[in-house]
């Protein structure tokens, strides 16, 4: 056997790598504890319920609240309803997305008033109107064209029922 004596370099490489660890434990301690502390205060665990009220958090989203409980969908949707979608798997990737992009929007103050949706939101909803309103959807899409359309030609719903959901 060989005996490892300590020697100056085996003990700074040592030390090196003990800082490196403490400072990285730090930056992870730091960076969990802010995101814990901002999931807390901004409430964050109301946007894992189906309730709608935790859309109206954002002080932007109250006249889309206050549009859907007026609109025609309020007795029969919530807002995951219409923006998320159906499977679990889905449904929790675009709230993970949009939750991380409306934090950052909201945070830094760069975002649009009014609040626009995005082309994949936008996408998410028209697949929710076709989830609930299928059948009618395709009823019209053939006999507007004699025959079903699929792909990008299909008829979009929220292009002519935009306020629906959400009247203003």
């Amino acid at each position: 056997m060989s005996d490892e004596k300590a020697t100056p370099s085996n003990e700074r490489t040592s030390t090196l790598r003990g800082r490196i660890a403490l400072a990285a434990a730090l930056l992870a301690g730091a960076f969990v504890g802010l995101g814990g502390y901002t999931f807390v205060y901004a409430k964050g665990g109301a946007y894992l319920t189906n309730n709608p009220s935790a859309c109206a958090n954002c002080h932007v989203m109250r006249e889309q609240f206050e549009g859907w409980q007026r609109g025609s969908h309020h007795a029969v949707a919530t807002c995951n309803d219409c923006h998320a979608p159906h499977s679990i798997i889905p449904k929790l990737a675009i709230k993970a997305l949009n939750g991380f992009n409306h934090s950052w929007a909201f945070t830094t103050g760069r975002f649009h008033e009014p609040i626009r949706s995005t082309a994949l939101n936008q996408s998410v909803t028209e697949g929710a109107c076709r989830y609930c309103h299928g059948a009618i959807v395709d009823a019209i899409e053939t006999h507007a064209t004699g025959q079903v359309r699929r792909g990008d030609e299909q008829v979009s719903c929220i292009r002519c029922h935009r306020s629906v959901g959400h009247l203003h």
